[in-house]
């Protein structure tokens, strides 16, 4: 594993296969960092027909996320994970690049 990479838990990949598998047409998640967020960086959550030519595969279980080159310089060495619990269900990207989050989960700063 490089330390580039970025990892998918378990319950990440059977969420995600089954939200790829609901949706017609669609075959992976794309996963993106974007300006902006209370913290400064955002990630971005979008599901698409395939892959761009600078996209990294990320695969397991029948689940498939992209990441273009930009947003893994960002994401490099992160685990996304999927959560279910009292405050609701959501994706959680667990990455060690991030010296700030907020309470939205979805924002973070470097």
């Amino acid at each position: 594993m490089t330390e580039t990479s970025v990892t998918l838990s378990d319950a990440a990949a059977k969420r995600i296969a089954a939200i790829v598998g609901a949706e017609t047409g669609k075959r992976a998640l794309r996963v993106a960092v974007e300006g902006g967020g209370c913290s400064g960086f955002s990630y971005k959550f979008d599901l698409v027909e395939g892959p761009e030519d600078d996209d990294v595969v990320v695969e397991k279980n029948n689940a498939t996320v992209l990441i273009d080159q930009l947003s893994l310089v960002y994401m490099a060495g992160s685990e996304i994970d999927f959560v279910d619990n009292l405050l609701g269900q959501s994706f959680q990207i667990k990455n060690p690049n991030a010296v700030a989050s907020c309470g939205c989960g979805t924002s973070f700063a470097i």
